[in-house]
């Protein structure tokens, strides 16, 4: 049984600007903490926020000022959506080893460009990036919204920009256009363009959108369908494959057996969301039996705790799971 004895906690805030950037606009910050620890009683006096009421409520609210304080005092602007996910983390018991803290998360820069910057927002997505560091191949899994692709865009723009490799190669599978690629209107650049379209999109929010057409000029950032990578070496590279879960076995093995020297890939996909033609099996789902268990190869399940866009995408992925789940 939870201990209700009622208690109380103080914490003081020296600098009135992080007692400021603590509350948020209009104490919005505080009304999340509040919603995130339910059963405190919360009150912030000129440099002191006093915490009362049963023992666990009262911890979880402390914990949570005291990661954001370090949040805050670290300069990082604090929102609503980050007590949220703050909280969240606090609560998650994910067997994450080491353990690290929320605001250590939270904090932590990729990349910075054209005045924002990228970093993981959930303990998933931390893991993730800290296997790409660690690994030459990298299997990021997961529903919609968690950062999968955008997250290995970083990681790539980050690792040209540091001399670590010397080309980015973004591919991904046109499925949807199969064989009918040669009836559709214009250029083969205009063909397969909507099938590429959201790898430059990533590219664009991080690098300067006038750099981007040299670079690709250059061959220092290739696109290309996935069709495009057979009977070639890719070396010195960082290697992207997106939306991996309409590859065929045949065509993940040719994929990762492009590795070459002084190269890294990443591979995305989202199992449950599989454009195949009706009889044909997944790479994706069939890799991780084929190779799991190999050295310098990870692979990372990210969940809907791991979404980081509108809060009713975590709702909705759940929904849909818990409704498959019963067969339909």
């Amino acid at each position: 049984m939870p201990d209700l004895n009622e208690v109380l906690r103080t914490i003081e805030v020296s600098d009135p600007s992080l007692m400021m950037a603590l509350l948020g606009r209009a104490d919005a910050n505080l009304r999340a903490i509040e919603q995130a620890a339910p059963g405190a009683d919360i009150h912030v006096r000129g440099d002191v926020v006093t915490v009362r009421g049963p023992d666990q409520a009262v911890e979880a609210a402390a914990g949570l000022i005291s990661e954001l304080l370090v949040m805050v005092g670290k300069g990082h602007l604090v929102l609503v959506d980050d007590v949220r996910r703050v909280a969240a983390m606090l609560q998650d018991t994910s067997d994450l080893s080491p353990r690290i803290s929320p605001s250590q998360v939270l904090t932590q820069s990729i990349l910075s460009a054209r005045g924002k910057t990228v970093r993981p927002k959930t303990l998933g997505q931390k893991r993730y990036v800290d296997l790409i560091d660690s690994h030459t191949i990298t299997f990021g899994i997961g529903p919609a919204g968690t950062g999968k692709t955008y997250l290995a865009m970083a990681k790539a723009v980050q690792a040209l920009q540091a001399k670590q490799v010397r080309r980015i190669v973004l591919t991904r599978p046109a499925v949807e256009a199969g064989e009918r690629l040669g009836f559709l209107p214009g250029t083969l650049g205009e063909k397969i363009d909507p099938y590429l379209r959201p790898l430059y999109d990533a590219l664009q929010d991080m690098m300067n959108p006038d750099q981007i057409p040299r670079l690709m000029e250059a061959g220092t950032i290739e696109v290309a369908p996935l069709a495009y990578m057979r009977g070639r070496t890719l070396n010195d590279a960082f290697i992207i494959l997106d939306e991996a879960q309409n590859t065929t076995p045949e065509q993940m093995k040719m994929f990762l057996t492009r590795l070459g020297f002084d190269a890294k890939m990443v591979v995305t996909g989202d199992i449950t969301q599989t454009d195949l033609p009706g009889g044909l099996h997944s790479g994706l789902r069939r890799v991780r039996d084929i190779l799991s268990g190999l050295d310098d190869l990870a692979f990372c399940e990210l969940t809907s705790r791991d979404v980081v866009r509108h809060r009713l995408v975590s709702a909705i992925i759940d929904a849909w799971g818990t409704w498959e789940a019963k067969g339909r």
